[in-house]
């Protein structure tokens, strides 16, 4: 087995200014190691410069801008079970339910930025679905996502499911900054499938928040589940 590799995260796939989008490092790191995996995000990971992907001594596996760790990986927690899914039209419906863009805390963002043109960015905006406790949005991924096998890559739907996890905060433009995050992906989104992304928060203490998103097919079924933490910078 491999002990060490190195990754770079291209800048299209930032989230913050000239930071990569937690989630597609995760899907990077998991596709990487070749098992669903914890990470812990430590420090902003820098894009278009050589990350060192490498296991330690002690066994585990850290993700290394430099000499920096910028993430920790451990083994994945379980995977959440999600609730109920809600059809392609309540979440197109839904996603016309979101915050002001002239607010985005992030609006170049790879996965949510209002900002990024059609076909650029994912542009996906999770709104709250009525009498539901969850938010959520449709996806089609473009071909261009997908491998080989037409397939989309695991990169990109883990950070599918990052931002609506924040948006399921429904912080009102509020910046939050991805802490831990763990995707188990339990089948495979074809290039151009009409797919659900829910999202839902599962509690709250102070500036910390636990979240959780699903991924769905077509035809309903789950493809992917993640679960994230979300924290508030004390100076947002």
């Amino acid at each position: 087995m491999f002990t060490e590799c190195t990754l770079q995260v291209a800048a299209r796939y930032c989230g913050p200014p000239a930071s990569a989008n937690g989630g597609y490092v995760c899907g990077l790191v998991a596709a990487a190691i070749g098992l669903p995996v914890t990470l812990r995000l430590i420090k902003p990971i820098p894009v278009q410069a050589p990350l060192n992907l490498r296991a330690g001594d002690d066994g585990q596996w850290r993700l290394f801008a430099q000499d920096l760790a910028v993430i920790e990986v451990r083994d994945a927690q379980a995977p959440l079970v999600p609730p109920a899914v809600c059809d392609y039209a309540t979440a197109a419906a839904a996603a016309q339910q979101t915050i002001d863009p002239s607010i985005h805390p992030c609006p170049g963002c790879f996965v949510c930025g209002p900002a990024r043109a059609a076909g650029d960015g994912l542009r996906l905006s999770a709104g709250v679905v009525p009498g539901r406790d969850i938010v959520a949005t449709p996806w089609q991924p473009a071909a261009e996502f997908a491998g080989s096998d037409g397939y989309i890559v695991p990169e990109i739907v883990a950070a599918a499911l990052d931002c609506p996890g924040y948006q399921s905060l429904r912080s009102e433009g509020g910046f939050w900054l991805l802490g831990e995050y763990t995707v188990h992906q339990t089948g495979h989104v074809r290039a151009g499938e009409a797919c659900v992304i829910t999202a839902w928060e599962i509690s709250r203490r102070g500036r910390i928040a636990s979240v959780g998103t699903a991924l769905y097919g077509a035809d309903g079924g789950l493809r992917a589940v993640a679960a994230g933490t979300w924290i508030q910078p004390r100076s947002a």
